[in-house]
């Protein structure tokens, strides 16, 4: 697919993929500016398609330095949501492009989905479920053992802003909350009933264990065979952070030796999960396709905060959400956020 070249004198605004619903609002950003405006349409090259651009709103699609370093000098990319995994931001330091992201859209929605998914794994919502759309009539200690709510330890690896909302909503069912975040300042979490602890104890101590880290390559596979064994026998994990957190044949191995009670995940890896892979059939898990940001006000504030800042950008003001960029020549996989 080929392209006409940018006007020199006008912008360029790429959207290269979405997870709102059409780009009306990004077109009327365009024209209200006085830019270009194109969407990829998922043929061919990328990169030829952000070629100059000055600003590019991404969702998933990956932009790497083959990608980035054809951009203007000064572009900015917006990412559609919080983490930045898709975006190599080495590369993007390296090109001299501003990276941004939404972090503040929807972080209440995650958070219900959180705890709704542990109620569903603690209360047995999903066995009970298939059994009476199966003709059965389980009785309440059909499934194993249905703890209460109220006493339990809900440990959260990471302690930013989905995280303690997800840890006011378990709070209100009388849980203990706990969290382990490296960079987190254990002052205002104590005041919101969260206690900052190590890695070790958080795992030791969860008995949900909640996960709200980016995905890095010090958090990949965070959740391991090492990690699984360390947790209280019984337990149950929930996902609504990144699939690559968790190494998936070690959660198999988990669920398998019963010690883990039940997984949840939203997110996977890879992500979706292929037909076959045993996790799709796997008794002790709930699946859902990464959806827990996901609802109609949420993307209504996604799409509204990501059009701003891109106003922002092409009108040169300060812009709201930059992420922090490596120093050139320092070498990251995947950015924080």
């Amino acid at each position: 697919m080929t392209h006409p070249p940018a006007s020199t004198s006008a912008p360029l605004v790429v959207v290269t993929d979405q997870s709102v619903p059409d780009d009306s609002m990004e077109r009327e950003l365009a024209a209200s500016e006085g830019a270009s405006f194109r969407h990829w349409d998922g043929n061919g090259d990328v990169a030829e398609v952000i070629s100059g651009a000055d600003v590019v709103f991404t969702s998933l699609v990956r932009l790497g330095p083959d990608a980035l370093s054809q951009l203007a000098e000064g572009a900015v990319v917006i990412r559609y949501g919080v983490g930045v995994d898709n975006v190599d931001l080495a590369a993007a330091a390296a090109a001299g492009v501003r990276v941004c992201n939404v972090p503040d859209y929807g972080a209440n929605v995650v958070a219900d989905h959180a705890v709704m998914l542990g109620l569903m794994m603690v209360r047995r919502v999903r066995e009970f479920d298939a059994a009476l759309h199966s003709g059965a009539s389980p009785s309440p200690s059909s499934f194993g053992t249905i703890p209460s709510m109220e006493g339990r330890t809900v440990g959260l690896a990471g302690a930013g802003r989905i995280a303690q909302l997800t840890a006011h909503r378990f709070q209100a069912f009388g849980c203990r909350t706990i969290a382990y975040d490296p960079y987190a300042d254990p002052g205002p979490l104590a005041e919101q009933h969260i206690e900052l602890v190590g890695w070790s104890e958080l795992l030791a101590s969860a008995d949900i264990l909640s996960l709200h880290l980016p995905l890095t390559e010090e958090t990949r596979h965070l959740l391991n065979d090492a990690a699984f064994a360390d947790l209280p026998e019984g337990g149950f994990l929930i996902n609504t952070a990144r699939g690559g957190l968790v190494d998936p044949d070690a959660l198999r191995r988990a669920l398998d030796s019963g010690r883990l009670a039940g997984a949840a995940l939203d997110v996977t890896e890879p992500e979706p999960l292929p037909t076959e892979h045993p996790l799709r059939s796997h008794p002790g898990v709930i699946l859902t396709p990464h959806v827990a940001f996901y609802s109609t006000e949420s993307m209504s504030r996604l799409q509204s905060l990501a059009v701003e800042e891109g106003r922002r950008a092409l009108r040169g003001q300060a812009l709201r959400c930059p992420v922090p960029l490596p120093e050139k020549g320092t070498e990251i996989a995947e950015g924080r956020g």
